[in-house]
């Protein structure tokens, strides 16, 4: 027999489709279907309404082929990328950390590990917001929400949007992380009133 949908909330709903676009627009560069839904859709209020105009504004103007090429040369590069995705770069402060052990850990507790075929290491941006995405619609616990947010995005969020706008060449994911900065600091607020 299986288990009944629960209801989620708009509001829990709304948080999770962000967190998917982030994992989205992370993990790969934006293809003509994402900009032009980017372009198109409208997000009203003062917290998320700006960035998401410039992103939408942004994606109007991005061709997929310059999307693709910017990603491809700041984000992957050929030896060390410019900037990286890999949140351990902006958290680990002595050479004998082992975060990534940790998270592994922490995921295998929740139930969660690396799916087939990714190659990515599970500090990956896209990989973090991914698990957000599920542990919000899996409607885990707030606290659980708060305390994986906390522990692995939260450190990391500021340094790598950063990175990322005083990168020289990048010009679509400048505005990719505005948003994301306005939605990580929107979710911190939204986590110090629990």
């Amino acid at each position: 027999m299986t288990q009944p949908l629960k209801f989620i909330a708009p509001e829990e709903q709304a948080r999770a489709n962000f967190y998917a676009l982030l994992a989205r627009l992370f993990y790969a560069p934006p293809d003509g279907a994402l900009l032009k839904v980017l372009a198109e859709t409208r997000l009203d209020g003062e917290a998320l309404g700006p960035a998401w105009r410039e992103l939408s504004h942004a994606a109007a103007g991005t061709d997929p082929e310059k999307a693709r090429e910017e990603y491809e040369e700041r984000f992957v590069g050929t030896g060390k990328a410019p900037v990286t995705f890999y949140t351990a770069s902006y958290t680990m402060r002595f050479s004998n950390e082992v975060p990534l052990a940790a998270l592994r850990s922490e995921l295998a507790a929740m139930g969660l590990s690396r799916q087939d075929g990714v190659h990515e290491p599970e500090d990956h941006i896209a990989a973090l917001c991914e698990v957000m995405r599920h542990l919000i619609a899996a409607q885990r616990e707030l606290s659980e929400q708060q305390r994986f947010f906390s522990k692995w995005i939260a450190p990391a969020a500021e340094p790598l949007c950063g990175a990322i706008d005083k990168d020289p060449g990048t010009v679509f994911y400048r505005h990719v992380s505005r948003f994301a900065r306005a939605f990580f600091r929107l979710e911190q607020t939204a986590f110090e009133m629990l």
